[in-house]
């Protein structure tokens, strides 16, 4: 190769440190929240109407994944209770939450005896789609229950949110132990204290500031989040990893996929749920009428 040819290389792109593109990040991430915290203190219907439409969006590509490793999943069922669970849990509470999941394990046990081959494995995998993404995110409509519960919902989803920034943060300039490095190599223990300190802090505040409660109460509940965001997390990269893929599709730019943004919430709101309705002794699932 001539010198001036070896002038003429273009210069290697260098990958972020933090594995994604920071400000279509942030974008796509503002584009999301802004009307997730519009619809959860002024907009109900709109919360709903956008749950429902990203819950939809997560069940096609984790079918969609499934796929590429020949797992051939009946995805109308899955459409069907990805509507039905959010709605139901915000109508009827807890009970037609319940009831939406058992009608979505018959809806697809039907689907798969009629049509799908394999029906034995496809009915798992679709079970486990769900399970994991539809129902233990439609938690989130339950809090809307609890007292104050547009505030409540609120501060998980703050919760979550200081959770990834401060993890970020923290991983970038001080990450230096991988907390499993074969399950999530970018994942260390530095990052993971700045999850645990900044929504710590986040919790006591607005336990102090908006409702006027014991500060424990805040302090528990961010820690309990931070853990359970963390398992989701995991939980998101062993699937990809078991899968061979690197996202679950390109549908967020500087995400990738949807649930690799909703991957923090789906053991982060059932456990926000119990946990609130333990610490404060309210009565779960009264439907909103």
């Amino acid at each position: 190769m001539s010198s001036r040819q070896t002038q003429q290389a273009p210069p290697e792109k260098k990958t972020p440190r933090a594995g994604r593109n920071l400000p279509a990040a942030i974008g796509t991430g503002a584009a999301l929240l802004v009307p997730a915290v519009l619809g959860i203190i002024f907009f109900e219907a709109l919360l709903i109407a956008l749950w429902v439409v990203i819950l939809c969006l997560g069940v096609w590509e984790v079918a969609r994944a499934l796929q590429t490793r020949g797992l051939v999943v009946p995805k109308i069922p899955l459409y069907i209770g990805a509507a039905a669970m959010p709605l139901a849990a915000y109508f009827g509470g807890v009970e037609a939450l319940t009831l939406a999941l058992l009608l979505t394990g018959l809806l697809i046990l039907i689907a798969a005896a009629l049509g799908t081959p394999d029906p034995g494995r496809s009915i798992m995998a679709s079970i486990f789609v769900a399970c994991w993404v539809p129902f233990l995110i439609s938690f989130a409509v339950l809090m809307l229950h609890l007292d104050e519960g547009n505030w409540r919902l609120a501060v998980v989803v703050l919760l979550v949110v200081a959770n990834d920034t401060f993890g970020y943060v923290a991983g970038v300039f001080f990450g230096k132990h991988p907390m499993a490095p074969r399950v999530s190599p970018k994942k260390s223990w530095e990052g993971f204290a700045g999850s645990m300190t900044g929504a710590v802090v986040v919790g006591v505040l607005t336990s102090w500031l908006i409702f006027d409660e014991p500060l424990y109460i805040g302090a528990l509940l961010a820690a309990a989040v931070v853990v359970a965001a963390t398992a989701g997390d995991f939980s998101e990269s062993m699937v990809k990893r078991e899968l061979e893929l690197k996202d679950m599709s390109q549908a967020l730019p500087g995400h990738g996929g949807v649930m690799d943004r909703l991957d923090s919430l789906v053991f982060a709101m059932p456990t926000a749920y119990f946990l609130l309705v333990a610490l404060t002794g309210e009565s779960p699932g009264i439907p909103l009428g």
